[in-house]
């Protein structure tokens, strides 16, 4: 009984769980259907991360990065995999209930324009005259106002049509707009899907090039769970943060995760998306200095003034209404390196 007493106070004190332990049930929503991105959470689960940390994580497909949030303010959902700004939209409109952020996955956000090059749309003023198509709603369509602002452009001088995300890449292609508000991880490969070569034969108007200082996707947590099991919280933080490291530098062991969670998505467009993330999302000098997971709180602070704008909120919350990094492990367990597999 007394080995036994000790066990438990030695992993409580460690942040294990014992074998022996009642597990806390978590459920999860990912941002969409099953997508390579996902695999820091799908690798958790498959190699048993979740289960060491005392935690049985359900996962479930989403709805969109933005429902996310709506998902888990209405109690459906515990934690998951969502956009950062979408908190800042509802903690501005309903502060204390909108979930919080505990580890910033994306730190360089997906939200851009894109042309093709045939356009002759080579710098933002040229958009002056030009059609733009978008789905109402998305970030890229509601901040482009911002965008056209901080780059001169006269907003009224730009033609701005409503559209089915579905239907903005053959929209482009066919040449009825000339350009589409898009997110690159997603438009990337609708356009290689439609036979396109996104690279060489399109430009892409990076909101982060353009005075848009946006972080983007990551780990996020309901405020019940986070006032009434904070262990739980920093259970499933440690359980994605070794996940996320370990996925870049063994891309194959992430496809298998994602492969054993949902065998019907196309293996070889996942890992094309999968290494997309984590180049071009993950991967950024901010995160060399700060260690996977955390964020600048100064950014964050600019990051929601500008999301005020574009999205006409009177209330601009506090970064520390937004995220909470009290749940990270020191910052030498987050160095972040990617080595992409052939």
């Amino acid at each position: 009984m007394k080995i036994a007493v000790f066990s438990a106070a030695l992993a409580l004190l460690t942040g294990l769980s014992p074998a022996w332990a009642e597990a806390i049930d978590i459920r999860f929503t990912l941002g969409w259907k099953t997508q390579g991105s996902d695999a820091p959470f799908l690798l958790a689960l498959s190699k048993g991360y979740f289960a060491e940390e005392g935690l049985t994580v359900t996962i479930d497909q989403g709805e969109g990065s933005a429902a996310t949030v709506t998902r888990i303010m209405g109690g459906a959902y515990d934690a998951g995999f969502g956009d950062i700004n979408a908190i800042i939209q509802n903690a501005a409109q309903r502060p204390g209930e909108a979930p919080v952020m505990v580890y910033q996955l994306w730190n360089r956000p997906p939200f851009a324009i894109v042309t093709p090059k045939t356009s002759g749309i080579e710098t933002p003023a040229d958009f002056v005259g030009r059609k733009l198509g978008g789905a109402q709603g998305t970030p890229t369509t509601r901040l482009f106002p911002v965008f056209a602002e901080l780059n001169g452009i006269d907003l009224a001088s730009v033609a701005q049509e409503n559209m089915a995300p579905n239907l903005q890449e053959p929209m482009l292609i066919r040449g009825d707009i000339d350009g589409a508000f898009v997110f690159t991880i997603t438009s990337w490969f609708n356009l290689i899907a439609n036979r396109q070569d996104p690279a060489n034969d399109y430009n892409w108007f990076k909101f982060e090039d353009y005075g848009m200082d946006l972080y983007s996707n990551g780990l996020m947590v309901s405020r019940a769970l986070l006032a009434d099991n904070p262990e739980a919280v920093a259970g499933l933080v440690r359980a994605v943060n070794r996940a996320t490291l370990e996925i870049a530098k063994d891309q194959d062991a992430a496809m298998e995760a994602v492969m054993a969670f949902d065998n019907l998505v196309d293996q070889d467009n996942e890992r094309a998306r999968l290494n997309f993330a984590l180049t071009n999302l993950m991967n950024a000098p901010e995160t060399d200095r700060i260690g996977m997971g955390d964020l600048v709180d100064e950014r964050l602070t600019r990051s929601i003034e500008i999301v005020a704008k574009g999205y006409g909120l009177e209330r601009l919350p506090e970064a520390s209404e937004i995220f909470d990094r009290s749940f990270l492990p020191p910052v030498g367990e987050r160095a972040f390196a990617v080595e992409i597999m052939n």
